[in-house]
């Protein structure tokens, strides 16, 4: 099976349709999401419309359980709780009911997946080889799938030897028939990797290969909707730049 996987949207439309579009057009088997639906941008009604019809998996990312309440805002930078206010004061209650029905992590595919991290899917952001490794003293299966860095990244460890890891561009490919893996396919609504396009993967569960894909989208029109909902002008700013 071919699986689509994104996380980490954070209410940018423009993102997420592109995405979708490429999507289709691949004939891609279903498209899992590992959480963050809604956050810094400002559509987020509309961007779970999308994901409700056309994801099979949706995982709650700690900006979608903030908004739902099972995280106080105290926990978030001044920015992040603005959004997640803002959005609070916006969405409609069938998308607050949604979102309110999404958990962390999900272990009953073939791989396992998580918002945050295997040890905590919720916050933990794994950007070391020593996170990585602990994490796969934790995950049940060989590969899981992980978001919340906002970054393209993989970390492997291999039936003997050293865990290692780097970053990922788009076009790269994995091979993840061997050893234990954690992958992130980056995020599509703000990447923060220097590359402004949307990111994604696309994972084959027969073949056991994953290869990273990048897809341009409308950011002036992403930023335009941030600054009409007096959103944080920085969250707008940055999109261009992918950081």
């Amino acid at each position: 099976m071919r699986v689509a996987v994104v996380t980490d949207i954070h209410a940018n439309l423009q993102a997420l349709e592109a995405v979708i579009s490429d999507v289709r057009a691949d004939e891609i088997d279903e498209l899992w999401c590992l959480g963050d639906v809604v956050g810094y941008g400002g559509d987020p009604d509309a961007c779970v419309e999308l994901i409700r019809e056309h994801a099979s998996v949706c995982l709650a990312g700690n900006h979608d359980l903030a908004v739902t309440g099972v995280i106080p805002l105290e926990d978030f930078s001044d920015v992040a709780r603005r959004a997640a206010e803002w959005t609070m004061g916006r969405i409609s209650q069938e998308t607050l009911d949604y979102l309110q029905t999404l958990v962390p992590a999900n272990e009953e595919h073939e791989v396992s997946l998580f918002h945050g991290s295997p040890r905590d899917p919720v916050w933990e952001y794994v950007l070391s080889p020593l996170q990585a490794d602990l994490g796969f003293d934790v995950q049940r299966q060989p590969v899981c799938l992980v978001g919340h860095t906002h970054v393209a990244l993989f970390y492997h460890r291999p039936r003997e030897g050293d865990t290692s890891g780097q970053t990922q561009h788009g076009g790269d490919e994995l091979d993840l028939s061997s050893g234990r893996w954690l992958v992130n396919p980056g995020s599509v609504g703000q990447p923060r990797d220097g590359d402004p396009r949307a990111a994604w993967l696309e994972l084959d569960t027969e073949l056991w290969t994953a290869r990273y894909r990048r897809t341009a989208y409308d950011i002036d029109a992403a930023a335009w909707a941030i600054r009409a909902a007096r959103l944080p002008h920085s969250l707008a700013d940055r999109l261009s730049h992918g950081q």
